[in-house]
């Protein structure tokens, strides 16, 4: 007599193990490169708003590698699937999801800050 209650329990679970390894890679694929937020930051102005209530605010980042507000400076850089930005207290890093001028930004796998990205600096700054 052959014991079918093995195969039932194993084809049950390994479609979820299977499906859980693909949404893994799937995410991990989504993830904007360094060199692929660079381009999409780069001479733009992000207008947007960080999850603290009040904090809407519009900054450009120039190609250089420099930021531009109202009334201060900083720099940003890009790692893979990563933005850091310093305004002279050190490095602070979110991770950034865009599509197409929107960006989101996110602090321990919860979004942040999220806004649009307009090409140019068109505050001046």
């Amino acid at each position: 007599m052959i014991n079918k209650t093995r195969p039932r329990i194993f084809t049950s679970i390994a479609p979820v193990a299977i499906a859980a390894l693909i949404a893994g890679s799937a995410v991990a694929q989504d993830a904007p490169t360094a060199v692929e937020i660079a381009a999409a930051v780069s001479d733009h102005t992000y207008q947007g708003s960080m999850s603290a209530g009040g904090s809407g605010f519009a900054e450009y980042y120039a190609s250089d590698g420099s930021i531009r507000g109202l009334d201060y400076t900083g720099i940003w850089r890009t790692e893979d699937g990563t933005m850091c930005f310093n305004y002279g207290q050190g490095d602070r890093c979110f991770g950034i999801s865009i599509d197409g001028p929107s960006m989101v930004m996110y602090k321990d796998g919860q979004i942040d800050g999220n806004g649009m990205l307009v090409p140019g600096n068109p505050q001046n700054y």
